[in-house]
């Protein structure tokens, strides 16, 4: 995939993070396809070059369009894959069965693994792609900073250099940086965790624990990603960047965070189904705590954070119970593995 060949990319999934990472693809120049479902969102974006319902007041570059057909997408030398974890299998068997070839570079940015087979984003792509390039991005990127034009650093992760090398080009703009890491597998699992930790910094709002108890949950989250993402193979030092302290700082503290706004909403006493009876787009965290709870049970690694979210999630327990389980667990050195 030479540079010169990038004059054109395909983005699977029209909502704020897809638009978002279209916005850049056509800042740099690239002829953006994106690829939805919702008939509203695609008409917005051809006739009116806007995402009114995902990321309102953004003018889209012109040279964005959207469509709903796969045979529009299946030529193109990149392309994005940016559905929800939930669904991805069935779009990328689609996008299979419409004909892409061998030549076509894959980039994972859905932030999340499939639940039923634990596979991340990449490995899944590899399953219906073995032949072609294929690679990750990551890093704190709330979608509604990206699509103004804010200043963003992310980082690819692909155990091909040139790969890398060249997805970093189109990825890099006065505004948008991107750096390159080899550990692809360690950037996917920091960008999923990471949801998982942002649902309880939501939760700890939601119940006015303060700015101690956060940062304490905050760094405590980090110690477990770091623990269950070596251990599943990942580098300790990708967890200390951009994909997973990075994401995690930002995911836990912004308001754009849809996760943290779902667990805010656990927190102040609404049910699961209350609040997501509230809210308008996926909020990732929550099939990705299943997903990330089955993998540590599998690893057998300590995650006291992850197992009081998944029983919130998931078998009902009260948010304020979960709270004093991990405040009298035995007392132990900071440092223990």
């Amino acid at each position: 995939m030479p540079e010169s060949e990038i004059n054109s990319a395909a983005v699977l999934g029209s909502g704020s993070w897809g638009t978002a990472l279209a916005v850049v693809l056509g800042e740099r120049g690239l002829k953006t396809t994106v690829y939805g479902i919702e008939k509203e969102v695609l008409e917005d974006i051809n006739q009116n070059h806007a995402n009114s319902r995902y990321l309102p007041d953004i003018k889209l570059p012109e040279n964005i369009s959207a469509t709903s057909k796969m045979a529009d997408i299946v030529d193109e030398p990149l392309i994005l894959l940016v559905v929800p974890s939930q669904v991805a299998r069935i779009v990328i068997s689609q996008l299979k069965d419409a004909g892409v070839g061998s030549d076509t570079t894959f980039l994972a940015c859905t932030k999340g693994i499939e639940s039923a087979t634990g596979l991340s984003m990449t490995q899944l792509l590899r399953e219906f792609f073995p032949n072609n390039p294929i690679a990750a991005l990551s890093g704190p990127t709330h979608a509604e900073e990206v699509a103004r034009r804010m200043a963003t650093a992310t980082v690819i992760g692909c155990p091909d250099h040139d790969t890398a090398l060249r997805l970093q080009q189109v990825f890099t703009l006065p505004w948008f940086r991107s750096y390159t890491r080899q550990d692809m597998e360690g950037i996917e699992l920091g960008a999923t965790v990471k949801n998982v930790f942002a649902i309880a910094a939501g939760i700890a709002d939601g119940l006015g624990l303060g700015d101690n108890a956060k940062a304490a949950m905050v760094t405590r989250g980090l110690a477990e990603m770091i623990r269950l993402g070596t251990a599943l193979g990942g580098k300790p030092s990708t967890f200390q960047g951009l994909s997973g302290v990075g994401d995690l700082i930002v995911t836990c503290y912004s308001r754009h965070s849809r996760n943290n706004s779902l667990g805010r909403m656990l927190g102040e006493g609404l049910s699961l189904q209350e609040a997501l009876d509230k809210m308008t787009q996926v909020a990732e965290g929550l099939p990705n705590t299943e997903s990330v709870y089955k993998l540590a049970k599998k690893t057998g690694v300590r995650t006291p954070l992850i197992d009081q979210i998944y029983a919130i999630l998931y078998e009902n327990k009260p948010a304020s119970e979960a709270l004093t389980e991990l405040l009298s667990r035995d007392p132990r050195p900071e440092g223990d593995s």
